[in-house]
Parts: structure tokens; C-alpha cells; sequence
């Protein structure tokens, strides 16, 4: 081979495929005038360039880090001389076979060029409720396989017309081989349905009838929201339950209907100046609010919606991040309610056949199928950095890359624990992470959790060698890695939670952290529940150096949903048995409860001791005339302790 100072050959390993990353190389090259090809190969993006005279092909290499597609993410990028074969134009090749770990792109919002050409009345797509181009949409929601091509995605039961089929064609244009791609003519439309009787509010005009205004389900079903129904409105996902925020009646309605009394409700607003009615915004929060991920944004409230988060001094709001969205929050409607379309602890609805019409007065939906459900991911920020608390739409499959000297040949499955579940992959030194599926003791999520490790495995090829679950032996993700007959390793909950934070920021190996891990509950190595942990650790073991005191839990898993229970056993402990006047223990709480839960304490009857700094929240919480008798989700007391002590929200 004759390797030549005229040829240079990269190949990009990361999120490069499906989304316009060979049409970005294929115009950056003849821009620069180089010769060569561009390809898709087994693990990423394969370039080959050539040049009329001795370059160093610094301006491609500048263009390649500075203008890549939005969608795109380089992990590692190899560079080396290439042989120089007299290539006569740039050109775009076939995907080659082999060995294939191509990572895919998140869902993403709708792009800036989208929207304009949606709301552009000479543009075809004008009103159109499924425009998307290479640079947003739909990905891994649609996707069943990889490699990405429309033929493995829920598109595929759409034939592109000539128009649609000429832009997907076309190196030059921004939807080259955007596989969402569609318009009114040969797309996914959307309909009207009445949940009473499952048949459209009404018929659908003939395609050639194209609509200058909203599309007629459209603006029924925003007429719908205006008059107080509840809606059923398909988003990429799944599907969410919308009202008007401001109709308290109907906000009452869906808290009957979802068994929700006072845990929050997302809110959908049409744009950033209808979130600041409502809400604080700072810059670093603006900047995530409108991020491509769209994720929901825990933001301080400024008052007038009572009925959205009780006793709660935050509001989680998002923006739109479809053009159905975009079009339903378009005229007079601006801003509702768009919870997940689920029962209590159930995963979020992704067709009309789990009984969304039970749930609801119409349904907006269409006849593009969703391959795998996700919530919508949901964050706040501090000190300007975003701190998770769902990770899931838009972030999810990106992938996390190992340190070196931690990567290993073979592919591994981690299960994860009990409560609020997410399962992983690793292969090639990359950790793939699902969306956030919840608690696997509601059999819906352990049926979305087997539905999850199918559609990973699948779509990256793993075909697992070991699988790794929590210490706890009775945890569903335990069980069923037992029964996968592969190697099965078991990782204490506590050490879980900080080898994921140093797995997250890249700390090396044979470095030691002190991880601090306040938790509710996690199985002990020595066989009993730790909570509240500081552990001196690193990746091959931790050091239990110290841990809250431990303390009565009266009731086993009752006192976590009655926090009277662990203020009872936190005044024992410091009072024995005389016990001081207790004003928050007259709310309610009867004498002979009291009576019985100290009978419980004093003889160690079904209460396990626990190191839990959950539970010591939710003491002071109830002490301090804040937590209710009985708690309606996790980690309401907390929260409402965290509202009560935020000084920023007093000064509000």
C-alpha cells in the first residue's frame, strides 16, 4: 500500500448514523474541494479523502469537530494517511457488513427549519403534524433494528411519494435518508377519537383537500381541552393525559382518574414567556427548557396554579417537542397539563388497546406505531448543572464510555434493583442505559422491564455472557438474572449508586472516593438494611466507613407510607418512655395507634431496624406539621420539607 501526503482516511465512531452524518461529510468535502467517499461501516462512519495537491486536510478535520450535525456525538475519531487511488468526485457508498454496535440517536424535539416550513403556508408541509428532517425527530422510539433504515422502523408501513422520495435521495438536501421522512400526502395522519364509542369525531378529507388552517382534529381537540375535557394525546413515547391547567375542575377530574391526589402534574407550555408567567426561569434553566432533549424542568413557581403540585414550591414544565404539539398550543390554547397516560405505577400507555379510552373523554392519536415507550425525562438544575430525576426521552439510548483499563471483551447485562428501574448494557467499552421504567413491583413495569432487555439486546446485538443484579435476594432483577443461567453477579445497592457516579465522570481506576449514598433501603453485605452510607470505595470494592444510627422501622414497609410511625420511633429513642406533648401527633393520629406502635418499638415486634435517612426525613417532616398522617408517593414528606426550608421561596 502507497501511502500518500494526498489522502487521508478517518474513521468516527459514536452517534453517526441516521443523522445526516454522510450527507454532512459528502457537502463538507466537495465544499473544500476534495475527492473521495464516505460510508457507513459496522461501527461507525468511514471516510476516505483525497486531494489534487500535499495537504494536511486541516480545514476538513476544523470542519468535522465544529459544524457536525446536531444530532451527532463523536466518541473517538481515527485518523490516518490514506493510499491515494485518483478518486474523480466525492461520493456517498453503501453501508458495509460487519461487526455492528452503531449507536442511535435520542428522540429529538422538532428543529428551528421544521417548524418555520410547518408554518409556512406555501411550504407542502404547511400544518403538517409528522415534518422532521435529518436533523430532529423521531429515532429510538421508532426503531425496532439497526442499522437504521426505514425498513426497521415503524415507518416502514409508509411508501415515500415521489417528493418525499426525491429529498430522501438527495445528498444536498437536509432529509437525505431522514427515515421519519413524510408528508400530507403519503405520512402518518392524526385522528379524533370520542373514548366513549372509539370512532373518529369525524371523517377525514381526501388528501388533495389540503387544510390552510390547523388540521380539523387538531383544533377540535384543543376546542376539547378549552371546554374542561380530559384528552389522550400521542407524543413520541407514549401517550399523555391533557387539560387545561387553570379549569380546577378538570384538574380534579384527572387526579380522580390517575388515583393522584397531590403528586405533581407536568405542565406543557406553548414557549418560554408563557412558562415565566408561572415560574422562575433563570438563564441556565431557559437554555435546558428549550435543549433539543426537551426535558421537564423543575422550576420555582410563582403561584396561580394551586392544583398542579400541592404544597410544593415547584412546577415541572416543558416545552413542545413535536409538531403535533406545536400545533394543538398554537392558537388560543398555551398551556396544559400533560401528564403520563398511566394508572398508578403502571408504565406509560403506547397504544389505544391498553385502555387509554377508559381514561379519558378523546383521544388524539395517529398511525405511526411507537416501538418502545418512554416518559418524558425530567430534571432540575443547581448551581447552573442539571441533576437527573428521570432520565429517560431524549437522552436515552446515548451511550457512556468506560475508562481505560476497566474496558473487557464480552457482552454484560446489569439489571438493576427493585424501585424505579432502569436496565444497562456494555459492549465494545460503551454502557448503553434504558429510560427510566419504575417500580417492578407493579407487574405492568415487569413487563415493560422484560420488554426493555429484549429491545436493547436487540437493537445492539448483545447477546449476554454475564448479567449483574442487586445483593438483595429477593428483588425481582435478582430472580431473574438467577434464572438467565449465565455467571450472575450481585452488587451492594449503596455501592451501586457510587460506582455510577464514578462511571459518569470518568474517574479512573485505582482511584478511592468517599460515596456518600443516602438511600431509602439497600440489602447490607452483612445481611441487614443500610440506608444513609459513607463508603470509602473504588471500582474493585468499597469499605463501609460509617452510617446513620439505625432505628425502629414500626410497621416494616407501613412507616414509609406513614410517617407518624417514624416520628414515634425517632421520640422513643431520644425520650424513651416518656414521651413530650407532641402537637403534630394530635393531627389526627388515634390513641390507640400511638398506643401500638410504641408497644411495637418497645418489643421489637415486625420492626426492623434501619439506617435509612429517608425515614429521618420523613420524621422531621411530620414533626414540623408538614407530612400528611399517610403518604401518597415516595418521598412526598421530604419534598414537602425541602418546599417549607427553601429560604429562595420564602423571599418569593
Amino acid at each position: 500500500m502507497h501511502l500518500s501526503p494526498n489522502s487521508l482516511d478517518i474513521v468516527v465512531f459514536g452517534v453517526v448514523q441516521g443523522v445526516g452524518f454522510r450527507p454532512f461529510i459528502f457537502r463538507t468535502a466537495r465544499a473544500l474541494g476534495y475527492t473521495g467517499w464516505v460510508k457507513n461501516v459496522g461501527l461507525g462512519v468511514e471516510v476516505h479523502l483525497e486531494s489534487a495537491r500535499p495537504t494536511d486536510f486541516a480545514d476538513f478535520l476544523h470542519a468535522l469537530d465544529r459544524d457536525k450535525p446536531p444530532l451527532s456525538q463523536i466518541e473517538k475519531t481515527d485518523v490516518r494517511p490514506g493510499e491515494y487511488t485518483g478518486c474523480g468526485e466525492f461520493t456517498i457508498q453503501k453501508t458495509r457488513g460487519g461487526e455492528s454496535f452503531v449507536f442511535i440517536s435520542p428522540d429529538i424535539s422538532i428543529c428551528d427549519n421544521c417548524r418555520r416550513e410547518m408554518f409556512a403556508p406555501e411550504d407542502r408541509r404547511y400544518h403538517y403534524p409528522f415534518i422532521n428532517c435529518t436533523d430532529c425527530g423521531p429515532r429510538y422510539t421508532i426503531v425496532d433494528a439497526l442499522p437504521y433504515d426505514r425498513d426497521q422502523t415503524t415507518m416502514r408501513a409508509f411508501a415515500m411519494c415521489d417528493d418525499c422520495r426525491r429529498e430522501y435521495e438527495d445528498p444536498m438536501d437536509r432529509r437525505y435518508h431522514a427515515q421519519p421522512v413524510a408528508c400530507p400526502r403519503c405520512g402518518p395522519r392524526v385522528t379524533l377519537l370520542d373514548a366513549a364509542t372509539r370512532k373518529p369525531f369525524h371523517e377525514r378529507k381526501p388528501v388533495d383537500e389540503a387544510p390552510q388552517l390547523i388540521p380539523g382534529p387538531v383544533r377540535e381537540a384543543a376546542a376539547l381541552i378549552q371546554s374542561g375535557k380530559i384528552l389522550a394525546v400521542k407524543g413520541l413515547g407514549g401517550f399523555h393525559l391533557v387539560c387545561d391547567p387553570l379549569n380546577a375542575e378538570a384538574v380534579a377530574r384527572l387526579r380522580t382518574i390517575k388515583a393522584r391526589k397531590t403528586k405533581p402534574l407536568a405542565l406543557m407550555a406553548r414557549d418560554i414567556e408563557v412558562v415565566e408567567r408561572h415560574a422562575h426561569v433563570s438563564p441556565d434553566e431557559q437554555e435546558q427548557l428549550t435543549s433539543p432533549r426537551r426535558p421537564i424542568v423543575l422550576l420555582r413557581q410563582k403561584g396561580g396554579l394551586p392544583g398542579i403540585a400541592p404544597h410544593l414550591t415547584e412546577l415541572g414544565f416543558m416545552l413542545p417537542y413535536t409538531p403535533l404539539h406545536y400545533l394543538l398550543l398554537h392558537d388560543d390554547l398555551d398551556l396544559i397539563v400533560a401528564t403520563s397516560s398511566n394508572l398508578k405505577d403502571s408504565p406509560i400507555m403506547k397504544t389505544e388497546e391498553e385502555g387509554i379510552y377508559t381514561l379519558c373523554d378523546a383521544i388524539l392519536t395517529h398511525d405511526r406505531p411507537i416501538a418502545m415507550r418512554a416518559d418524558d425525562s425530567v430534571m432540575k438544575l443547581s448551581s447552573g448543572r442539571p441533576l437527573f430525576v428521570r432520565r429517560a426521552r431524549g437522552y436515552v439510548p446515548y451511550p457512556q464510555a468506560v475508562p481505560e483499563g476497566l474496558r473487557i471483551e464480552g457482552h454484560i447485562l446489569a439489571l438493576g434493583g427493585e424501585l424505579k428501574d432502569t436496565v444497562s448494557v456494555y459492549k465494545n467499552g460503551y454502557v448503553v442505559t434504558s429510560q427510566f421504567m419504575g417500580d417492578l413491583d407493579e407487574y405492568q413495569n415487569t413487563i415493560y422491564f422484560e420488554e426493555t432487555i429484549r429491545h436493547l439486546c436487540s437493537l445492539f446485538k448483545i447477546k449476554p455472557e454475564a448479567v449483574v443484579s442487586d445483593l438483595h435476594p429477593d428483588f425481582r432483577t435478582t430472580r431473574h438474572a438467577q434464572h438467565m443461567g449465565l455467571p450472575h453477579l450481585q452488587v451492594q445497592h449503596h455501592f451501586a449508586h457510587v460506582l455510577a457516579v464514578m462511571l459518569e465522570h470518568g474517574v479512573l481506576p485505582g482511584t478511592r472516593v468517599l460515596g456518600i449514598s443516602w438511600d431509602g433501603f439497600g440489602y447490607g453485605e452483612d445481611g441487614t438494611p443500610w440506608g444513609a452510607e459513607f463508603l470509602a470505595a473504588g471500582y474493585g470494592g468499597f469499605e463501609r466507613l460509617g452510617h446513620f444510627r439505625y432505628m425502629g422501622l414500626p410497621g416494616g414497609d407501613l412507616a414509609a407510607r406513614q410517617p407518624w410511625r417514624m416520628a414515634l420511633s425517632y421520640l422513643a429513642d431520644v425520650y424513651g418512655e416518656e414521651l413530650p406533648r407532641v402537637k403534630a401527633l394530635d393531627r389526627g393520629v388515634e390513641p390507640h395507634l400511638i398506643k401500638g406502635v410504641r408497644e411495637m418499638l418497645r418489643q421489637g415486634l415486625n420492626t426492623p431496624e434501619v439506617s435509612s435517612c429517608g425515614r429521618l426525613f420523613d420524621a422531621v417532616s411530620f414533626l414540623a406539621g408538614l407530612a400528611p398522617l399517610q403518604v401518597e408517593y415516595e418521598a412526598e414528606a421530604p419534598m414537602r420539607l425541602e418546599a417549607a426550608a427553601d429560604p429562595a421561596c420564602k423571599e418569593s
